[in-house]
């Protein structure tokens, strides 16, 4: 999707991906090790009631939807960061999560040479709780502008 494309309002649907457990678990050993993320027994015992998945884990699961579906071929060149980040409920094994992407601004950097687009990802899952909300800033190569490098 080009920068000209990401107009403010405009919403996207971005497909959708099942998560299984074998992924939560071989993602929380490496990045989250904490039991309710690592063993069905002790996720069982805890609040939550069986096994879920870190927070960071469905953080990257939507920048893999947006990778595959609106970045592929865009003139994007990275982000500075993201403002906001919640969780508002957790990913479990079987899960299905589709991504609804809004734009909420959409301008040209004082330079004339970069495209910024703030915007809004709600991830959720199969039955429509939302499992999580942030809202990020990306940068853009503005077309025709070519690279100073």
């Amino acid at each position: 999707m080009r920068f000209a494309e990401l107009a403010p309002g405009r919403t996207i649907q971005v497909g959708s991906r099942v998560v299984t457990a074998e992924e939560i678990v071989a993602f929380a050993t490496r990045y989250d090790p904490q039991p309710f993320h690592l063993d069905p027994a002790a996720a069982a015992a805890s609040r939550w009631g069986g096994l879920i998945a870190s927070g960071w884990m469905t953080c990257g699961i939507a920048m893999e939807l947006v990778a595959r579906e609106i970045l592929a071929g865009s003139e994007s060149i990275g982000s500075p960061g993201v403002e906001r980040i919640e969780w508002p409920a957790p990913v479990r094994p079987g899960d299905r999560l589709a991504l609804k992407v809004t734009v909420l601004e959409s301008r040209i950097s004082s330079s004339g040479r970069v495209g910024i687009v703030r915007w809004q990802w709600e991830l959720f899952n199969q039955v429509e709780v939302l499992v999580l909300r942030l809202v990020g800033t990306s940068f853009f190569e503005v077309s025709g502008s070519g690279s100073s490098s």
